[in-house]
């Protein structure tokens, strides 16, 4: 078997294995979220980051949620990690952003953060924080979740088919996990513009 073969092979383990009925849930969590008129926090580092940044656009553009990241201000991001040291640049960027009851934080992690590790503490701070303002915590995480799905509201955790894989097999489905959430019917407000054109190619020609 190639390297290909197998890689593939563990991609198809894991959507075999993956907590459907848990979207589901955070479908319904993020419905109510937006019905309350609550806003959509999204925190990852690395490759989570730029999930991060992806997804804040689809959220906003595509369902209609108030979504913000910290990692689109570079300078701030910097300037806190600067000044304030690393493990508390997120806390305090929710801090500023009035976090509130009404709004949630969405995690993209490998490891979902782990102080006793000294793993991205700054989630873990983040996460706190969530919860001593009585935010909600969505999360999509690798391994066993680390502290975020030990005490979020609604996480799913990318099954470990390959313990040497965890890190490039996590952060591809947290990407097909969201990119499921904001076209989920339920969810979804504006469908995107390939699909709108293909719909409009396929309809009959009024004209006589």
């Amino acid at each position: 078997m190639t390297f290909s073969e197998q890689y593939v092979r563990e991609a198809i383990q894991i959507l075999q294995a993956i907590d459907v009925a848990g979207i589901e849930r955070m479908v319904d969590s993020l419905v109510s979220l937006r019905q309350r008129g609550g806003r959509l926090f999204l925190l990852g580092v690395g490759g989570g980051a730029g999930h991060a940044s992806h997804a804040v656009n689809d959220f906003r553009k595509l369902a209609g949620i108030e979504a913000y990241s910290p990692v689109d201000n570079v300078s701030e991001l910097t300037a806190r990690t600067n000044d304030e040291g690393w493990d508390t640049t997120f806390a305090a960027w929710l801090a500023v952003s009035r976090l509130g009851p009404a709004d949630a934080v969405f995690v993209f992690s490998v490891g979902g953060g782990s102080i006793e590790r000294n793993i991205s503490v700054n989630i873990v701070r983040a996460v706190q924080h969530a919860h001593e303002c009585g935010s909600a915590v969505f999360g999509i995480v690798g391994r066993d979740g680390g502290y975020t799905a030990s005490v979020a509201d609604a996480c799913i955790v990318v099954p470990t088919v390959n313990p040497a894989h965890v890190t490039p097999h996590t952060e591809s489905f947290q990407a097909l996990v969201w990119h499921l959430l904001v076209a989920h019917p339920r969810l979804q407000q504006v469908s995107n513009k390939w699909e709108r054109t293909a719909s409009s190619s396929a309809s009959p020609d009024p004209t006589p």
